[in-house]
C-alpha cells in the first residue's frame, strides 16, 4: 500500500514528499529542506519508520525544489532523476540561490533523465511519469494509478495552477499541458501539489478558475 508523507520546507513553503510502501523502500521527491532542523525533521523521519530511500526525484528544478538534492545524495547515496529539459534551471540555481539568502546552496547532477512514460519503480510500486510542461519546460508529475495519486509539482495547485513568468515558462503550455495530460486522469485522483493543500482532478475540473468548466479559454 502506498504511503506518502509530507513535508513543508523553506520560505517558499514548499511541500516535499517521501513516497514509500510495505516494502520499505522510499523515493524522497522535491526535497526543499535547506536548514539544519528541516533536514533533521526529514531524516528523523525516514529513519524512525525504518525506510530505505532508493531514488531521489525532482518534478522540476526550480530552486524551492531542489535545495535539499544534494544533501539527500550524499546522505543516502541515491541516484538523482529529472527531465532533461530541466538541466538549464537546475544549473541556474547556483547562480542566483544567495541572492534569496541561499549562500550555503550546494550543486547537484542528474544521474539519470526520466522520460515521458516511465515507469519509476521502487519497492512493490511504482510510478508514472507525466509531462505537464508550462511552468518549467521539463516539469514532470508522478502518478501513481491503483492509489489514485498523483505527485504534481507546481503545475496544478487547489484553485489555482503555477506560474509562468519564469524562465522557460509559458503559460498557453501549461494549460494545454493540464487539461491533456492531467485532466485525463480519473476524478478521483489526489493531487499533492508543491505547494498548499491537496485536491482532487474532479475538484479542478469543476472549479478551478485558470483551467476548469469556467475558465475563459
Amino acid at each position: 500500500m502506498l504511503q506518502i508523507k509530507s513535508f513543508t520546507f523553506n520560505p517558499f513553503a514548499e511541500n516535499t514528499f517521501v513516497v514509500y510502501d510495505e516494502s520499505k523502500e522510499a523515493l524522497i521527491i522535491d526535497p526543499g529542506c535547506y536548514e539544519k532542523q528541516e533536514k533533521g525533521e526529514l531524516f528523523d523521519f525516514i529513519s524512525k519508520n525504518g525506510l530505505t530511500p532508493v531514488k531521489l526525484l525532482n518534478t522540476h528544478c526550480h530552486i524551492d525544489h531542489v535545495l535539499g538534492n544534494a544533501f539527500i545524495k550524499s546522505t543516502y547515496d541515491i541516484p538523482l532523476w529529472y527531465h532533461q529539459e530541466e538541466e538549464a534551471i537546475l544549473k541556474a540555481v547556483s547562480s542566483y540561490a544567495p541572492n534569496y539568502g541561499f549562500a550555503q546552496y550546494q550543486e547537484s547532477k542528474a544521474d539519470h533523465y526520466i522520460r515521458e512514460g516511465e515507469y519509476i519503480k521502487f519497492g512493490n510500486s511504482q510510478l508514472l511519469s507525466l509531462w505537464v510542461p508550462g511552468h518549467s519546460p521539463g516539469h514532470l508529475v508522478f502518478y501513481h494509478q491503483e492509489s489514485a495519486t498523483c505527485i504534481g509539482g507546481d503545475a496544478l495547485f487547489k484553485g489555482s495552477i503555477g506560474r509562468t513568468d519564469l524562465p522557460g515558462g509559458h503559460h498557453e503550455t501549461l494549460i494545454k499541458a493540464i487539461r491533456e495530460k492531467l485532466f485525463a486522469l480519473p476524478d478521483e485522483v489526489v493531487v499533492y501539489p508543491g505547494h498548499g493543500p491537496k485536491t482532487t482532478i474532479g475538484e479542478e475540473k469543476e472549479t478551478n478558475p485558470f483551467v476548469g468548466k469556467t475558465a475563459s479559454s
